[in-house]
């Protein structure tokens, strides 16, 4: 990866599939330059890891350490949970493309 590369992690729990759909999507929205080495793939175990690592559910999406949610940071419900993203659309279980792609180019 290019020093220049953004730093991409998606935070999952098994049980949860929309971080397959999530790491499927993000080869497409991003024109196949995303390969599954590109993306950092954390598990997470427990809920006090969850904690620890500030997950609001799966699939969390980070870029440089910040989940691409806009206001996610504010949050505190960590947890194993599967994670609902109320997007510009409805609610969705993965993050707005938009979002996605403001994360990106930031």
């Amino acid at each position: 990866m290019a020093q220049d590369e953004p730093t991409i992690e998606l935070l999952f729990f098994d049980g949860c599939p929309n971080h397959d759909r999530l790491l499927a999507h993000l080869r497409e929205l991003l024109g196949r330059t995303v390969s599954p080495a590109d993306v950092a793939l954390v598990r997470i175990s427990s809920d006090e890891e969850a904690a620890a690592q500030r997950f609001l559910g799966s699939p969390t999406m980070r870029v440089d350490g910040r989940d691409v949610e806009p206001g996610a940071d504010e949050r505190t419900d960590f947890g194993l949970t599967c994670r609902l993203y109320s997007t510009p659309h409805g609610l969705s279980g993965m993050p707005d493309d938009a979002w996605i792609l403001a994360a990106l180019s930031a």
